[in-house]
C-alpha cells in the first residue's frame, strides 16, 4: 500500500505542475493587452529618433536661437536721448518783470569710440560658434548613449534567450525523469534534484527578463518616450573586421572632437572678448544739440526769442579704464588655453583606453570563438546523453549545463563590449570609422 501511495505521488504532483501552468497560461491568455503593439527598431532607426525627440537634445537647440539674439543685440547702437522741458514762473515772478517762460528741447547722440560695437558683434558671434559646435557634441554623447542602450538590449535579448533554452531543456529532463521515477528506473531523490535545477533556471530567466525591461526602458527614455516597454530591437551586434589604426584614430579625435572644437572656439572668443574689453575702456563721445524759446513774461510786452545751441562731452579717464574687465578677459584667455591642452590629455587618455578595451574584447570573442564554444556545446550534449542512458549522474549534466551557460553568457557580454568598444572609439575620434567592414552574425 506504501509503495502505491509512493508511486502514485510523483505522477499527482506533476499533474498539479501541469494543471498550475495552464491555469496561468488561460489568465495570460484572457488578460486584456495593456500595452500598445511594440515598435522594433534598428540601431540607425534608433539614432535616428534619438536626434529628433531626445529631451536634452530639444532643450539644447534652444542655445543657438538663443546665441543668434545676442547677435542681434551686440548689432545696435546706443539710443539717441531727447530731452524735452517747459519753465512757467510763478505769479510773483510775472508781478516782478523777472524771468520769463521757456520751452527747452535738446538731443544726445553717442558716439561709441574704440570700435565697441564691432566687437561686441565679434564677441557675439564667437559665443554662436561656441554654441554650435556643443550642440553637435551633445549630439554625440546622446548618440554613444543610444548606441550603448541599443547593445544593451541585444545583450539582454540574446541572455533571455539563453536561459529559456536552459529552462526547457531542464523541464524536458524533469519530465522524461517524472516518467523514470514511475517506471522505477530513477530515484526520487533524482528527481527533486532536477525540479530544483529547472527552478533555479526559471527563477535566472526571470532576472534576465527584468534586465532586458530596464534596458528598454533607458533606451526608452533617450529615444523621448515615457514608457521603453514597447520597444523591441532589431539587428546583430556590431562586428567590424578591418583591424583599427590608434595613430589614426588619435588623428581623428584631435581634429574633429567637437567638445575639443568648442574648447578652441572658446579660446578665439576669450581673445574677442579682449578686444572688447580694451575697446570699452575708450571714452565715448556725446553731440547735443540745444533750442530754447522765450517768452516776455508781461503781457504789455510780448517778445519771443530763440536760441540754439551746441555741446560736446567727453568723459576724463582719469580713474576708470576699464582695468578690471580687462585683467579679467586676459585671464580668462589663459584659463581657455590651459583647458584645451587639458582636454587634449584627456582626450589622448581617452583614445588609450578605449583602444585597449577594443583590442582586449576582440581578442575575448576570437578566443571564445575558436577554442571554447564548440568544446562547451560538444560537452553539453554528450553528458546530457550519456545522463539519458544513465552513464553520468545528474551533478555532472548540471555542471555541464552551467559551464556551457557561462561560455555563452561570457561570449555575449564580450561581443557586446566589443561593439560598445567599437561605438566609443567612433564617439572619441568625432568622426565615423574609416572602411567599416559589414557585421557578421557567428
Amino acid at each position: 500500500m506504501k509503495a502505491a501511495q509512493r508511486a502514485a505521488w510523483p505522477r499527482s504532483l506533476a499533474c498539479a505542475i501541469v494543471s498550475a501552468i495552464l491555469s496561468h497560461g488561460v489568465v495570460f491568455a484572457q488578460a486584456p493587452p495593456s500595452q500598445a503593439a511594440p515598435v522594433t527598431l534598428t540601431i540607425d532607426e534608433a539614432v535616428r529618433q534619438a536626434l529628433e525627440h531626445n529631451l536634452t537634445l530639444v532643450a539644447e537647440r534652444y542655445s543657438v536661437p538663443v546665441a543668434q539674439a545676442r547677435i542681434a543685440a551686440a548689432q545696435l547702437r546706443p539710443n539717441p536721448v531727447l530731452t524735452v522741458t517747459g519753465m512757467l514762473p510763478d505769479s510773483t515772478v510775472f508781478q516782478e518783470n523777472i524771468s520769463p517762460r521757456e520751452a527747452f528741447v535738446r538731443g544726445d547722440f553717442i558716439f561709441e569710440g574704440g570700435g565697441k560695437r564691432e566687437r561686441r558683434v565679434d564677441v557675439a558671434e564667437a559665443a554662436k560658434s561656441v554654441v554650435d559646435v556643443q550642440l553637435l557634441n551633445t549630439m554625440r554623447t546622446v548618440v554613444l548613449d543610444v548606441q550603448s542602450a541599443f547593445v544593451d538590449c541585444v545583450l539582454a535579448e540574446e541572455n533571455v534567450a539563453l536561459a529559456r533554452e536552459s529552462r526547457n531543456a531542464l523541464d524536458a529532463l524533469v519530465q522524461v525523469n517524472t516518467e523514470r521515477v514511475r517506471t522505477g528506473d530513477l530515484s526520487q531523490v533524482e528527481l527533486t534534484r532536477s525540479r530544483l535545477a529547472a527552478l533555479q533556471f526559471q527563477n535566472d530567466v526571470r532576472q534576465q527578463e527584468a534586465r532586458l525591461s530596464v534596458a528598454r526602458h533607458r533606451l526608452g527614455n533617450l529615444l523621448g518616450r515615457r514608457d521603453g516597454a514597447g520597444i523591441q530591437v532589431s539587428g546583430d551586434l556590431r562586428r567590424d573586421q578591418n583591424p583599427l589604426d590608434l595613430d589614426a584614430v588619435s588623428r581623428l579625435a584631435t581634429e574633429r572632437r567637437p567638445d575639443l572644437q568648442a574648447l578652441r572656439r572658446d579660446q578665439a572668443r576669450s581673445a574677442a572678448d579682449i578686444r572688447l574689453q580694451i575697446a570699452q575702456g575708450k571714452i565715448d563721445y556725446t553731440l547735443s544739440g540745444e533750442f530754447h524759446r522765450q517768452e516776455q513774461a508781461t503781457p504789455a510786452n510780448q517778445n519771443t526769442g530763440n536760441l540754439y545751441g551746441i555741446s560736446l562731452s567727453v568723459p576724463l579717464p582719469i580713474f576708470n579704464r576699464n582695468q578690471g574687465e580687462i585683467a579679467r578677459a586676459r585671464q580668462e584667455e589663459q584659463q581657455s588655453e590651459a583647458r584645451v591642452r587639458a582636454l587634449e590629455a584627456q582626450i589622448s587618455t581617452e583614445v588609450q583606453s578605449a583602444f585597449e578595451t577594443y583590442t582586449a574584447a576582440r581578442d575575448v570573442v576570437t578566443t571564445i570563438e575558436s577554442q571554447m564554444l564548440e568544446q562547451a556545446r560538444d560537452v553539453r550534449t554528450t553528458t546530457e546523453y550519456s545522463y539519458r542512458r544513465g552513464e553520468a549522474s545528474f551533478i555532472e549534466l548540471l555542471d555541464a549545463v552551467r559551464a556551457f551557460n557561462d561560455t555563452m553568457q561570457s561570449y555575449n557580454d564580450a561581443r557586446a563590449e566589443y561593439a560598445r568598444s567599437l561605438y566609443a572609439i567612433e564617439s572619441i575620434s568625432g568622426a565615423p570609422l574609416p572602411a567599416q567592414a559589414a557585421q557578421e552574425n557567428p
